[in-house]
């Protein structure tokens, strides 16, 4: 099993920043996908980026060019670093993880989110 934990969430004002952090509690090597999806109160959760095993990276339309997913292998951590925050931007981010092998459920994995809140 993968146990997910975000953290990095907080209150900053139109065009800070922040940085999200998703701690695994095993290899993120051999995942095949690790993202980042957010929601806010009565909308649907949809993502805002992933990256693949291989490195690649997809965003949304309304984050390209301001946030930046990336991983360290050996923290065993992904990272969405946030620029130029807007405040449509407020929402509850989760660190997803679709788990393919070296676990007995394969599936996908979500943490228990952070909260990051956009306001002047």
């Amino acid at each position: 099993q993968v146990q997910l934990v975000e953290s990095g969430g907080g209150l900053v004002q139109p065009g800070g920043s922040l940085r999200l952090s998703c701690a695994a509690s095993r290899s993120i090597f051999s995942i095949y996908v690790m993202g980042w999806y957010r929601q806010a109160p009565g909308k649907e959760r949809e993502l805002v980026a992933s990256i693949t095993s291989f490195g690649n990276t997809n965003y949304a339309d309304s984050v390209k060019g301001r946030f930046t997913i990336s991983r360290d292998i050996g923290k065993n951590t992904v990272y969405l670093q946030m620029i130029s925050l807007k405040p449509e931007d407020t929402a509850v981010y989760y660190c997803n993880a679709d788990v393919r092998r070296g676990v007995s459920t394969p599936g996908n994995y979500w943490g228990q989110g952070t909260q990051v809140t956009v306001s002047s």
